[in-house]
C-alpha cells in the first residue's frame, strides 16, 4: 500500500509526533513538550541550544520527533531544506518502525514540505520478488497533518500530486520486460481509468496511416510494435480556450539501435527512456485527481529502439509527419524522431502552449549534471520566467540554454531538409533546434530531463532509480494557469 496523507484539527496523545519548530529556537513551546517529563524536556532544550535541527525522543509507548526549520536566503530555499529534513526523518521513522505519524506544524507554513520530503522518501518500487522474506513492506503508512493553516484541500491536493509522482516512477522502474510500448500504453489507460481523463491508444495501422515516419522508422528493428497514446483531461468550468499540450518521449528500452550503446556502462540503465512519457501520464494523474479546472492533452508516441531485421541505418533518409525529410546520422538519436512526430501532430490542437519532456541528450548532463533540468523554447519570457518560478518552488530548477539563429547550421543535411544529428559541441542546444522545426508556429517549451529522471545514487528524498523529476513543477506551474 502506497503512503497516503490526511488532515485533523488536532492530534491525539500518545502519538507518534514530530513537531516543525521556527527557526532560532531554543527552548521547547509548551504544546510541543506537555507530555515530557521535565529531564527530557532539559535535553531537548540543550540540543536545541546545540543547534541540532533533528532530535528524537523515544517516549516507549510514542515518540516525539523535533524538526528545526532552517532560515535560508529564499522561502522555496527554506522548504527545500523541510524536504531533506523529511528524508533524514524518515530515515528514524524506519528504524523506529512508526506506521502513522501526526505533523504538528508550529510555524507559519512548514508541514506540507516537511510532508512531501517524508512521503518521497518513503516511496519503494514493489518489483517482482517472490520470496516473502526479501519482500519490504513499509511500515509507515500514514501521515496525519496538524495546524491552524492547513485544512483538508491542502493535504488532499500534495497527496494528489504525489500520486503522480510515484507513478512516475513507478513507470520509470518497470524494466523493458514487463512495460514494452503496448503496456505503457496500456499503464496510461489506467491510469486515466483511476484518476479521470480519456485515453485513445493508436496501433501500429493508425500510425502507419498518418505516415509517422520518424516513429516508424525507430521501430523498424523491433518485434514489438509502436503505439501512439492521446491522454485528454478536460473538466467541466476549464478556464482555458485552447488546450495545453504534454509530450513525452516514450523510448521503452534503448540500445541504441544500429548505433549501439556500450553496455554495462550505458545500456543497461535505458529502461529509463521513457520517463518523458512518465512525467506526462504522472502530471495529467495529479490534475485530474485534484480536479484542476483546466484542459490539457497529453501526447505519448512510444517504442523501443533496436538493432534487429531492417532497422533504420546510419545514413538513412525518413518522411516525417510533418513532410520533412530528416538524414538519420546516429540511430541513437533516436528520441528526437519520435517527439518531432508528436510535436507535429500536437499542431491539430491550436494549443495554448506545448510542453515536451524527454531523457535526450548526454550534452545536456554534462551540462549541469543531476541537479537540474535543461529547458529552451519558443514561448514568450514570461511563460519562460514562470516555469523556473514553478522550478524553484518546487526544486526541481531550470537552466535555460539559448536558441539562437547560428545554432540551425549544427543540423543541416546534405541531402534532407535536417539531420538528426549535430555538431559535437552544443548537442542539447542542436537536438532542441531539430524539435523547434516540428512545432513551428506554436509556443513551446522543451526540458531536457536526461539527468535527474533516473539516479543510480539514492539522493535525500528524490531516491535512487526513477524519481518523476518534473512532475511537480509542471503540475504547479499549470495549476496557476487554472487560477489566474
Amino acid at each position: 500500500m502506497p503512503l497516503s496523507l490526511a488532515y485533523a484539527a488536532d492530534f491525539p496523545s500518545f502519538a507518534d509526533t514530530v513537531f516543525i519548530l521556527p527557526a532560532g529556537t531554543t527552548e521547547l513551546p509548551i504544546n510541543a513538550a506537555a507530555d515530557l517529563p521535565e529531564p527530557v524536556r532539559a535535553y531537548v532544550a540543550s540540543q536545541l541550544a546545540a543547534d541540532e535541527k533533528l532530535i528524537s525522543i523515544n517516549q516507549y509507548t510514542h515518540h516525539h520527533y523535533y524538526v528545526v526549520a532552517e532560515a535560508k536566503k529564499t522561502a522555496d530555499l527554506t522548504a527545500e531544506a523541510l524536504r531533506k529534513a523529511g528524508n533524514k526523518l524518515h530515515a528514524l521513522l524506519k528504524t523506529d518502525k512508526i506506521p502513522e505519524l501526526f505533523i504538528n506544524d508550529l510555524t507559519p507554513d512548514g508541514a506540507l514540505a516537511l510532508a512531501e520530503g517524508i512521503a518521497l522518501s518513503a516511496y519503494q518500487f514493489e518489483g517482482y520478488k517472490t520470496d516473502e522474506k526479501s519482500k519490504k513492506t513499509p511500515d509507515l503508512q500514514l501521515i496525519t497533518l496538524v495546524g491552524p493553516q492547513l485544512s483538508t484541500e491542502k493535504v488532499q491536493e500534495l497527496d494528489g500530486v504525489l500520486q503522480g509522482v510515484y507513478l512516475a516512477r513507478d513507470l520509470v522502474n518497470m524494466p523493458y520486460s514487463h512495460l514494452n510500448a503496448t503496456q505503457l500504453a496500456n499503464r496510461m489507460q489506467a491510469a486515466g481509468d483511476d484518476a479521470g481523463f480519456q485515453t485513445e491508444i493508436l496501433d501500429f495501422v493508425r500510425i502507419e496511416a498518418l505516415r509517422m515516419g520518424g516513429l516508424l522508422a525507430v521501430n523498424q528493428g523491433s518485434p514489438e510494435p509502436p503505439t501512439f497514446t492521446i491522454m485528454e483531461y478536460k473538466p467541466e468550468g476549464a478556464t482555458n480556450e485552447k488546450p495545453y499540450v504534454l509530450v513525452g518521449k516514450g523510448v521503452v528500452f534503448d540500445t541504441g539501435g544500429l548505433s549501439l550503446k556500450p553496455t554495462p556502462n550505458s545500456m543497461d540503465l535505458m529502461k529509463c527512456d521513457m520517463a518523458g512519457a512518465a512525467v506526462v501520464t504522472g502530471v495529467l494523474t495529479a490534475l485530474a485527481k485534484n480536479k484542476v479546472k483546466l484542459h490539457v492533452i497529453g501526447l505519448v508516441p512510444a517504442t523501443d529502439n533496436r538493432p534487429g531485421g531492417p532497422a533504420l541505418a546510419p545514413s538513412d533518409v525518413i518522411t516525417m509527419y510533418s513532410g520533412l525529410t530528416v538524414e538519420v546520422m546516429n540511430t541513437d538519436a533516436e528520441g528526437r524522431l519520435i517527439l518531432a512526430d508528436a510535436l507535429a501532430f500536437a499542431k491539430k490542437y491550436n494549443p495554448e502552449l506545448v510542453l515536451d519532456y524527454a531523457t535526450l541528450t548526454g550534452s545536456a548532463v554534462r551540462a549541469i549534471g543531476t541537479e537540474g533540468i535543461v529547458y529552451m523554447g519558443t514561448a514568450e519570457e514570461q511563460t519562460m520566467l514562470e516555469l523556473k518560478q514553478s522550478g524553484n518552488r518546487t526544486h526541481e530548477r531550470l537552466v535555460e540554454f539559448p536558441m539562437w539563429d547560428e545554432y540551425d547550421d549544427h543540423i543541416k543535411s546534405s541531402v534532407a531538409d535536417l539531420s538528426n544529428m549535430g555538431k559535437a559541441e552544443a548537442g542539447a542546444i542542436s537536438a532542441g533546434k531539430f524539435l523547434e522545426r516540428f512545432i513551428e508556429g506554436c509556443p513551446w517549451v522543451h526540458f531536457d530531463i536526461a539527468g535527474p529522471a533516473f539516479l543510480t545514487a539514492p539522493d535525500s528524498y528524490r531516491g535512487k532509480g526513477g524519481t518523476g523529476s518534473a512532475v511537480r513543477l509542471t503540475y504547479d506551474f499549470l495549476k496557476r494557469k487554472a487560477t489566474v
